[in-house]
């Protein structure tokens, strides 16, 4: 068995952190002004204003073709591209493939009108995607990644053998939770035989389930999938502890926390409060909604801290509330989309312009800083897509074109530093110049980061802007509009 490589939102902070790089982090004080500030006031990447929203668009549109034309040339088939040395990469499990960056971009090539492009990856999945390979896969990321980009481009395309083949899948992964004695799902099962381990998960792991599943059930009429998300979450709430704060980790079979800290919004913990929020929304559950409310507040009355005017996230002990660090993931950027998102607009937009105060500096957002001391805890950028995440949704929820903006911004520091001849890849150092690269182009670049820039300037006639939800891995579940 072995670990998957650039996880989506589960990396402990700290594994893989480079040697610290000692600078102040920049003042929230610059950025209180949001939508008023030009351009110039944002560096080397700055310009005199946007090009018009079909220039965007179709910048954006250009780069993803360039991406997901680099991975068809040199891993067509295979689940993630090497662009700079030309191979390939198996994300679940060694020797096994599941074609996860065509799974990935489905609905996004179906957004940006690439009909032929989507025929093309419809017809690899139904012919190829296997959902009984004889390995131990990850639950979690074969959620969010595989289950929800079948479930999306089903949405989008209306072809029922991708419903067909996601059930099969889901139907393999259910005795994680079935076989569970706390109805914690367990981290890995193997799809041919069942068997289940790794009974040590993270909070996100065993609570991001809950869009899948239940539009899932929604979809087929078959309630299993929905009840196995449901009881995991609730099994969770009930171990939350008098503060109502969650720990890290928890043991499956105890239903124990082997790891009493708060850390959100933070990995590994971070998604389990974006699925009460999403869940809630998609499936209409006052439960869930409920849950999100009571920790949501938990969170903003014991974590939230300013320093010099930007607001962060400290980590605590979650039955003392006492301070236990300061490192700031750069996955726990999509906060602030969903405090906008939940009813907590002014902190949102805090949070947002204390990450927009690193991209100022940096240009590309490292992995994790220390906020309280300044220090770059890892310098890596591994292609996240949570930055441009909350840039959309604050977006869709004031309008301003502060976000806008930022989102532009972002996007020409990727185009201008993470661009290779075979597609983009992740960069080892954003605080060098230039910046180191690596050889990685993850499967979720083709699910996120440009979907995003791409709906916030494209008008896209294909995604229904007053309704639409996307999952933590930018999954369509809902709003796609058909012709």
């Amino acid at each position: 068995m072995r670990s998957a490589p650039l996880p989506r939102r589960r990396t402990l902070l700290g594994a893989a952190a480079m040697a610290a790089t000692t600078a102040a982090l920049p003042s929230a004080a610059a950025h209180a002004a949001g939508a008023d500030r030009t351009d110039r006031e944002h560096g080397a990447d700055a310009t005199a204003g946007l090009p018009s929203d079909a220039e965007v668009a179709e910048q954006v549109r250009a780069e993803y073709l360039h991406g997901w034309e680099g991975y068809k040339r040199v891993a067509w088939g295979y689940d993630e591209a090497r662009p700079v040395s030309g191979g390939r990469d198996d994300f679940f499990a060694k020797g096994h493939t599941f074609g996860l960056s065509i799974v990935e971009a489905l609905d996004t090539l179906w957004l940006m009108e690439q009909d032929e492009e989507v025929r093309l990856a419809a017809d690899w999945i139904e012919e190829h995607l296997d959902p009984v390979v004889d390995a131990e896969i990850q639950v979690f990321e074969a959620v969010i990644r595989l289950v929800g980009g079948l479930l999306a481009g089903y949405l989008c395309t209306g072809r029922t053998k991708l419903l067909d083949r996601c059930r099969e899948l889901a139907d393999r992964l259910l005795p994680a939770f079935t076989r569970s004695p706390s109805h914690l799902p367990y981290r890995y099962v193997n799809l041919r035989t069942g068997a289940v381990s790794g009974s040590v998960s993270p909070l996100a792991e065993v609570g991001t389930n809950a869009v899948e599943f239940g539009l899932l059930s929604r979809l087929t009429g078959d309630g299993r999938y929905w009840s196995a998300a449901k009881r995991a979450a609730r099994a969770v709430v009930t171990r939350r502890s008098s503060l109502d704060l969650l720990g890290t980790e928890l043991d499956i079979e105890s239903g124990r926390w082997t790891d009493t800290h708060a850390i959100e919004p933070n990995p590994p913990v971070d998604s389990f409060y974006e699925y009460l929020w999403d869940g809630g929304e998609l499936l209409d559950d006052a439960d869930l909604r409920g849950w999100y409310r009571m920790l949501t507040d938990a969170v903003l009355k014991y974590q939230a801290e300013r320093r010099d005017g930007a607001l962060w996230f400290r980590q605590v002990d979650f039955g003392t509330g006492k301070t236990t660090g300061h490192d700031q993931s750069e996955l726990a950027s999509f906060y602030a989309g969903l405090l906008g998102k939940g009813g907590d607009l002014a902190a949102g937009r805090d949070y947002y312009r204390s990450w927009t105060g690193l991209l100022d500096r940096y240009q590309l957002l490292p992995e994790v800083v220390d906020y309280a001391s300044g220090q770059v805890r890892s310098a890596r950028n591994d292609l996240r897509p949570e930055y441009a995440n909350s840039a959309f949704d604050l977006w869709r929820l004031t309008g301003a074109d502060e976000y806008r903006q930022t989102a532009y911004r972002y996007f020409q520091a990727v185009r201008a530093r993470h661009k290779v001849p075979g597609g983009y890849t992740v960069a080892e150092d954003v605080t060098t110049s230039p910046v180191r690269l690596g050889d990685l182009m993850p499967g979720y670049w083709f699910a996120e980061n440009l979907k995003y820039l791409y709906l916030m300037f494209a008008a896209a006639p294909r995604f229904d802007y007053r309704t639409g939800l996307l999952s933590t891995e930018g999954k369509l579940v809902r709003g796609a509009v058909r012709s």
